[in-house]
């Protein structure tokens, strides 16, 4: 029996890539990774924080030359997921495109999502 491929957790855009690559060049630590915490009036928050190595069930996600860290408890809430990274005149950040993403609050700071469901 063959499996299918594994789909990447999330991808990143080109903006997103070259923002992590310049990240990382610049910092102490050799690693971003991604998480989701409960928090804000929507219920979560996305992180990113450094990591000095993969946490013990780490996803690591490769994508446009770039490797990237998923916690372990993010992957279902960021399953599909797009990670850009947008610049506009009064402010630069990381930007989730979620389909797993039912709500988010007026401040854009933090957002409801539900797991992804498994495939059959």
């Amino acid at each position: 029996m063959t499996r299918r491929p594994r789909p990447k957790i999330v991808t990143l855009t080109d903006a997103a890539a070259a923002r992590v690559k310049d990240i990382i060049a610049k910092g102490e630590k050799p690693y971003l990774r991604v998480g989701v915490v409960n928090g804000g009036c929507a219920g979560m928050e996305y992180t990113l924080a450094y990591a000095d190595a993969p946490a013990q069930f780490d996803e690591l996600v490769e994508d446009k030359d770039v490797n990237i860290l998923v916690a372990a408890d993010a992957v279902l809430f960021l399953l599909g997921s797009e990670i850009d990274y947008e610049t506009t005149r009064l402010a630069s950040k990381f930007v989730f495109r979620n389909p797993n993403q039912t709500d988010a609050c007026g401040c854009g700071e933090s957002v409801t999502i539900v797991p992804a469901k498994a495939e059959a």
